[in-house]
């Protein structure tokens, strides 16, 4: 199946990026090693180095979209997440803005760090502590040897209405997002660094010559 190209970068970053770790108090033992994973993720990890391999199917199962690419995290806020295939897409977070590349559309779109965040799963992966201010947590169990956290959002405005984040051990390795129309978007990550040393160029962005930007710059 021919994959079908999104046609805006800002949809691209509503529906899959990236995010991660929650979780609300209860009685269980797999909820109290959630929590675990969640506090040591958030006092641990400044830095993040990593693949990812994403994949979009409709609210049938059916895959319509395939794509991979690489990305990088500073906690709190600063992020640079590269789609490679089958089209090249940068987002680039650089503390108060997020900017949306997209070579092909010769196109930058340019949206507030609030705005663009403060209710998807980037808040979750690069956002600050302060997560159950925008999420409802809750544990998921446990199945496929990951340990499964929901965050869903508080406020209902956003474009999707889950994420699901899996961990194995103390290491995020899936995140899947179920967006408002249907669709879901699954992430796998892989290669992960944890705290390596990252350039502060990575979180800089200058829309390249001649091309459009839109949005709040």
């Amino acid at each position: 199946m021919e994959t079908e190209k999104l046609s805006a970068p800002v949809t691209t970053m509503n529906k899959t990026l990236c995010a991660l770790i929650l979780l609300n108090l209860g009685i269980s033992i797999a909820r109290a090693d959630a929590l675990d994973r969640l506090n040591e993720y958030l006092s641990e990890t400044r830095t993040l180095r990593g693949h990812f391999s994403q994949t979009v199917m409709d609210r049938n199962g059916r895959k319509i979209q395939s794509s991979s690419g690489n990305m990088v995290f500073a906690r709190p806020s600063l992020f640079r997440w590269t789609y490679e295939k089958p089209y090249a897409q940068i987002i680039v977070g650089d503390g108060k803005k997020v900017w949306f590349y997209d070579p092909d559309l010769e196109q930058v779109t340019v949206q507030r760090m609030n705005l663009a965040i403060g209710q998807s799963p980037a808040a979750l992966l690069a956002g600050s502590n302060d997560i159950e201010k925008h999420f409802r947590l809750k544990d998921a169990g446990v199945s496929d040897g990951l340990e499964w956290l929901l965050a869903t959002p508080k406020n209902g405005e956003g474009t999707f209405e889950q994420v699901r984040i899996g961990f194995r051990g103390g290491h995020i390795e899936m995140l899947e997002l179920k967006d408002n129309l249907g669709q879901t978007s699954r992430l796998h990550f892989s290669g992960l660094q944890h705290n390596p040393t990252l350039a502060s160029d990575l979180f800089r962005f200058k829309p390249p010559k001649g091309v459009d930007v839109i949005g709040d710059r």
